[in-house]
């Protein structure tokens, strides 16, 4: 945890290299943690910025590594950040910025959603093909679930892509960060259970049609998608956001 930034940043203007760093402590990237450090301090300020307003509250980094995205956020003028890191040689690196896997899981991004009420804000980054995901409108091969919840919660902004070769070791993908703002609570559903499991009905079973794909969660799936002004012979894919919540209003009834 930090603090107070105040003190911090010059001691992190003072602090080796990402690279010394890493070889000090004997932090080789390791395959089976999905490890691939950002050592560009541009890189990783710009996408400290894009978190902004960094302060006051507190910002949440899963899997800092050597720390190098933790500096950028202290010398943007994050004043309290809680770092979560699975690998224990990463420690001692963490603790030179007086902090107590980059393979952030879609599944946890679902459970990050169902916690939107206490989350301000969301800068993100996955592979290019989740944030592909996440802002893919329907009718395209990208929209599915993920879609249809991310939107549902928050408005989501593709900000810009990294390339491989900004990470040692390279991964073998492109890297895209995002931005996520949960909506007002009026805005979007209580419980977000019922539009998971609508969803993973339809698209769980993308090419058939709804009044197939839905036929374990209603009873009469055609009275239902009649009711609604939707097609039974519809696809998921050819579904709105707003149209996939009513069909989970329904079901929460």
């Amino acid at each position: 945890m930090i603090p107070d930034s105040s003190r911090v940043d010059p001691a992190i203007s003072r602090l080796p290299p990402l690279r010394e760093t890493i070889a000090a402590h004997g932090l080789d990237a390791r395959k089976r943690l999905g490890q691939h450090f950002l050592l560009d301090l541009n890189l990783t300020r710009r996408i400290a910025r894009a978190a902004a307003p960094l302060s006051p509250g507190t910002v949440i980094e899963v899997g800092p590594g050597p720390g190098g995205l933790t500096r950028a956020l202290l010398l943007e003028g994050a004043t309290r950040v809680v770092a979560v890191e699975v690998d224990r040689r990463a420690i001692a690196a963490l603790e030179e910025l007086q902090t107590a896997a980059y393979n952030v899981s879609t599944a946890l991004l679902v459970r990050w959603l169902h916690a939107a009420g206490d989350i301000a804000d969301m800068v993100l980054m996955f592979q290019k093909e989740v944030v592909d995901r996440l802002v893919a409108v329907p009718r395209t091969k990208d929209y599915g679930r993920l879609s249809v919840l991310a939107q549902h919660v928050c408005t989501v902004q593709r900000l810009f892509d990294v390339a491989p070769s900004a990470f040692v070791p390279p991964p073998k993908v492109t890297s895209s960060v995002a931005r996520l703002t949960p909506r007002p609570p009026g805005n979007r559903l209580a419980d977000l259970r019922p539009l998971e499991r609508v969803t993973a009905a339809a698209f769980g079973q993308r090419r058939k049609m709804l009044r197939g794909a839905l036929a374990g969660l209603f009873g009469d799936p055609v009275a239902v998608l009649t009711a609604l002004g939707l097609a039974p012979t519809a696809r998921a894919e050819e579904l709105t956001v707003a149209e996939f919540v009513r069909l989970a209003s329904i079901l929460d009834k």
